[in-house]
């Protein structure tokens, strides 16, 4: 195993201190000179061989003032070449002591071990305790220390120290998984419910890209709220995530509707009608028996909420239950506007699209009837994007997306049938 280096620093007003820590902790030729010789006469067993190739090697720097080291360790931090450990000591007069100091260092680093090197009694560790926290990265040394105590502590602080960053390490790696790993059950769990909605929108050609303005619209009314009026405290940034994800299915329990009512050209009868609103139903029914089986029931209650109640009025005047005012779900409540909306401005196989301003106008006569007047205010904040959306639906194809058209055209011509 090859041996770990380690920077070391310390901070001590007695230059002699400085070369002593080096003597001890630091190989010099010398030491490499009697090694050699010692070797030499005596032998070397391979344990002793190992046991030396795991020293650790220390890279020293040193201060003789606290200000000076604390700006050293500064730098350390600064360039991402940090310290494993300090050694300073506690009185170092005229400039502040080793108490400060430690406490100053650990502002900037507060990972790094420090040894409190001291040779008199006036500060207990009582009194030192007041000034720095309890901790395992803090240790005391009296001077005069013995060589092999040093070597001792050094080896201890600087192996803790690459255990903890070994740990942090470990740590970050495995949160980067888990939220790669969460990352990807969201984005399947979108694909599952957005090509489950995709299906009973199928049904009818006519919707075009229902789903994702759907979903758009709902973004545009959350952002708002989730700043301005009543709701902001309840509109968390994961809440309106979940609202917007959730109000593509809104429309599902249409799967159960048949085709003579869902497709009619002209305007339902009252039994027909009543046909039709059962898809809210549906939809709620079939979701909550999905929930029972699966791990995004979280998910899935909004959807549930979505399902059942987005065709409630704000007066009570709605379906299925006849709910009213803020008896209705937030999640509902949006979701209304923005499904009204996309649905008057849209051509259906029952009539023709309304120009965006004629829904704006309608939608907002609606407030407090039909919708939630703070859901209304939201929606005329956010009046420009709303209106960018709608027209670029109903704008014709750009030139480039024709020929590309044309070109597609030309290739399953030209390609032989099977």
């Amino acid at each position: 195993m090859p041996q770990q280096q380690f920077r070391i620093i310390t901070i001590d007003d007695n230059e002699a201190i400085h070369d002593d820590y080096r003597k001890v902790l630091c190989a010099s030729s010398q030491d490499s000179e009697l090694t050699e010789a010692t070797e030499f006469l005596f032998g070397e067993t391979q344990e002793q061989r190992l046991s030396d190739s795991s020293k650790p090697i220390y890279q020293i720097d040193s201060a003789l003032q606290g200000v000076q080291g604390i700006e050293l360790v500064k730098q350390s931090v600064s360039e991402n070449r940090h310290y494993a450990c300090a050694f300073v000591d506690v009185r170092m007069p005229p400039g502040i002591d080793g108490v400060e100091t430690s406490k100053r260092i650990w502002e900037i680093d507060p990972d790094l071990p420090i040894v409190l090197c001291t040779a008199y009694s006036d500060r207990s560790w009582e009194d030192i305790s007041c000034h720095l926290d309890r901790t395992d990265k803090l240790l005391i040394l009296k001077k005069p220390f013995d060589p092999l105590e040093l070597r001792q502590v050094a080896a201890a602080q600087t192996a803790r120290w690459q255990l903890s960053k070994t740990v942090e390490q470990n740590t970050n790696l495995l949160e980067t998984r888990v939220l790669e790993r969460t990352n990807e059950i969201v984005d399947t769990r979108d694909l599952v419910f957005f090509t489950l909605a995709r299906l009973a929108e199928s049904r009818d050609p006519e919707t075009g890209h229902h789903l994702e303005r759907i979903e758009g619209y709902t973004r545009l009314l959350t952002q708002w709220l989730s700043k301005n009026g009543p709701y902001q405290n309840t509109l968390t940034d994961r809440y309106c995530n979940e609202i917007c994800r959730s109000s593509i299915l809104h429309d599902i329990g249409k799967v159960g509707i048949p085709d003579s009512v869902l497709l009619k050209p002209g305007r339902l009868s009252r039994d027909e009608f009543e046909i039709m609103k059962q898809h809210t139903n549906i939809g709620a029914e079939a979701l909550e028996d999905s929930a029972l089986h699966s791990e995004f029931s979280d998910f899935l209650s909004l959807a549930i909420e979505i399902a059942r109640y987005h065709h409630e009025k704000y007066n009570g005047s709605g379906y299925p239950h006849g709910l009213s005012g803020n008896d209705i779900p937030l999640s509902a409540r949006i979701v209304a506007v923005a499904d009204v909306f996309d649905a008057l401005t849209s051509e259906r196989i029952y009539k023709k699209a309304m120009p965006p301003e004629e829904a704006r106008l309608l939608i907002l006569s609606e407030s407090g009837e039909h919708f939630d007047p703070e859901i209304v205010a939201a929606f005329s904040a956010q009046w420009d994007a709303f209106k960018q959306c709608a027209d670029r639906q109903h704008a014709p194809p750009t030139a480039p997306l024709v020929g590309q058209l044309l070109a597609q055209v030309q290739n399953s011509i030209a390609t032989p049938s099977h």
